[in-house]
């Protein structure tokens, strides 16, 4: 206890260094004392991802995110430099990714069709409807289908920069506020995300529930989750490709009432 709560002043004394004083040498050591952070969030990525994806690559982008974090926190506002680095880690290594073309063009498509199958029928029939449901309205296979879902396994993740949606210039890393800041409109706007949010992970099925909470809440990787579900990896991808397809399309149509309601 004692030991980490030296090491907190000890990370406090560096950040003012860094921030106040202008001295790299305290830039630097903060890097190294948060380089594990990019390990981390490069292994949980790297699962799910194709063959070819190098690690070294994931690890080099991510410290790019690193260095960016570093550079634009701000200490004083009392958040936790953890979550923030996180994200723009993450963030980091899926632009390198995506600058690479990791991911084909009939990919993406086929995740807008997928998504949009799920946000037309859930809206449909109130509630999560099944994969034959969805394999008929998509006029294929119940293996096509789940052929499609491990083929967009890599696009289920995101970076912090993208637009919530197409269209608009809102991005995720918006929705980030100091929760010591006082403005009622974003507080109304984060009451309704999060209700929306609540609401399309109850609608999602039991296995799907399980895999998002396991994943974001609890910082399993997949491969931990299928030896929790007693599941394979690929499968658990494929739960975990769906919730999100689920999520994106459901939020993207509450989204589109509450603007047609304002």
């Amino acid at each position: 206890m004692l030991e980490q709560k030296a090491s907190q002043i000890s990370h406090s004394e560096l950040w003012r260094q860094w921030k106040e004083e202008g001295r790299s040498e305290a830039k630097k050591e903060l890097i190294e004392v948060f380089l594990p952070l990019v390990e981390f969030v490069s292994n949980r990525l790297a699962i799910g991802l194709p063959k070819n994806v190098s690690k070294d690559d994931l690890m080099s982008f991510g410290i790019i995110g690193l260095i960016d974090a570093v550079e634009k926190f701000d200490y004083l506002r009392g958040l936790q430099f953890e979550t923030y680095a996180s994200w723009r880690i993450r963030g980091a290594i899926i632009d390198g990714l995506r600058q690479g073309d990791w991911v084909p063009r009939s990919v993406r498509e086929k995740a807008k069709r997928v998504e949009e199958a799920y946000s037309k029928l859930e809206q449909q029939y109130l509630r999560s409807v099944t994969d034959e449901e969805i394999s008929s309205y998509l006029q294929v296979s119940i293996q096509e289908f789940q052929q499609m879902v491990q083929d967009i396994a890599v696009t289920t993740v995101c970076s912090i920069d993208d637009p919530i949606r197409d269209e608009e210039s809102e991005t995720r890393l918006s929705l980030l506020v100091d929760e010591k800041a006082k403005n009622p409109e974003i507080t109304v706007n984060e009451f309704f995300l999060k209700d929306m949010l609540a609401k399309s992970i109850d609608r999602l099925t039991e296995k799907e529930r399980t895999v998002i909470s396991l994943f974001y809440f609890e910082d399993l990787s997949l491969s931990e989750i299928a030896e929790v579900m007693s599941l394979s990896p690929s499968r658990i991808s494929q739960l975990h490709s769906k919730a999100i397809l689920r999520l994106r399309g459901s939020l993207t149509r509450h989204k589109a009432q509450l603007m047609q309601n304002s």
